[in-house]
């Protein structure tokens, strides 16, 4: 019996947090992996994982959430995903960006799951060269912070593209996870944070990493659900969990909890949680798990699934978008209406 609990236990493990996405290997199939590692030609839709000249799983709408679904093409998302070059077998420090494997796991993974909750409106999203996860743990710094820049490189690059060919003065926002959240803070702080786009920022949702609460010149949290130009932040992890390093920080992160659209340390219970997309990208599954701010992260309760009492995980960061993708979708729908509000009525901020 005990056996059988644990399999189950791993099974549930892998179907809600590691294995969110369809398997890719057919989409590789048949497909050479390149060494090259030249810098991407954004002039050319492959360097784009998501783009809306093209077809791309960022495009796929929950079953549920089809009926009445429409674009909104006045405002952009400029989303930037999270590290897929994971595997510790790999000695290089940056993603080829010509990997067919690589290209097609971050696709069909954090695209279909995490950028598709941004697309009410046109979702660009640039494929660069991320730096291997171990850049985050690895005591050689030099590394590290070279392969960071090689890829805010690419970054930064696409969005100058994107700027000059696609914006066309449209309202932004920005939206990143994990590694994606890393290079998220540095475009802000370059282009929005008092520079020259400050106005066109609607929002960003900047989730899944640590952000000093003086990072930042004018850019702060966003306070209220009818704010806009700020920054919305939080990492998951389990109630009463604090790894060291969120110790250290004391509390000095920018944090938005995704329930309440707030700073507020008040408790949110699980019914404010309009939504979670996990296994099943066409089933939505409403009031999966609560939510407190507490010292700079969100503490979340148990995750109510089936056989959710079995998981006893404590960092939910894969988890940080999935689990409120119904209310992000929604927040930032809401967002976009105010900021045209504001525009419409002279409003600068």
């Amino acid at each position: 019996m005990r056996r059988h609990q644990y399999c189950l236990f791993i099974c549930l493990l892998v179907c809600f947090f590691t294995g969110c996405a369809p398997k890719y290997q057919q989409f590789v199939a048949g497909y050479r992996t390149s060494a090259t590692n030249s810098a991407p030609d954004y002039s050319q839709l492959y360097y784009w994982a998501a783009h809306p000249l093209k077809k791309d799983p960022s495009d796929s709408v929950p079953k549920p959430l089809q009926p009445g679904y429409a674009v909104d093409s006045s405002a952009d998302v400029f989303f930037l995903y999270p590290t897929t070059l994971t595997d510790y077998g790999d000695t290089s420090w940056n993603a080829s960006i010509n990997d067919a494997t690589i290209n097609a796991k971050t696709d069909y993974s954090p695209i279909l799951y995490q950028a598709s909750a941004f697309n009410n409106f046109r979702v660009f999203s640039p494929r660069y060269r991320q730096a291997h996860i171990r850049a985050y743990f690895t005591k050689d710094t030099a590394a590290a912070k070279a392969a960071f820049d090689t890829a805010y490189q690419d970054i930064k690059t696409a969005f100058l593209y994107y700027r000059a060919h696609f914006n066309q003065g449209r309202p932004i926002i920005i939206a990143s996870h994990s590694q994606g959240s890393t290079h998220a803070q540095r475009l802000l702080k370059e282009f929005f944070d008092d520079g020259p786009l400050s106005q066109q920022l609607v929002v960003a949702y900047v989730a899944g990493m640590y952000i000093p609460n003086n990072y930042f010149e004018r850019l702060g949290s966003c306070q209220t659900p009818r704010q806009t130009g700020c920054i919305c932040s939080w990492r998951t992890y389990k109630k009463e969990y604090e790894p060291d390093f969120v110790i250290k920080e004391k509390g000095s992160s920018l944090i938005t909890s995704p329930l309440t659209w707030t700073n507020s340390s008040q408790y949110a219970d699980r019914s404010l949680n309009e939504g979670s997309v996990l296994l099943n990208f066409n089933k939505i599954r409403t009031h999966v798990t609560d939510g407190q701010i507490h010292d700079g992260v969100l503490w979340i309760g148990g995750l109510h699934v089936p056989g959710g009492f079995l998981i006893r995980k404590k960092n939910f960061h894969i988890g940080d978008i999935n689990l409120f993708y119904v209310n992000i979708r929604n927040d930032a729908k809401r967002r976009v209406e105010l900021y045209k509000q504001g525009i419409a009525a002279g409003l600068t901020r």
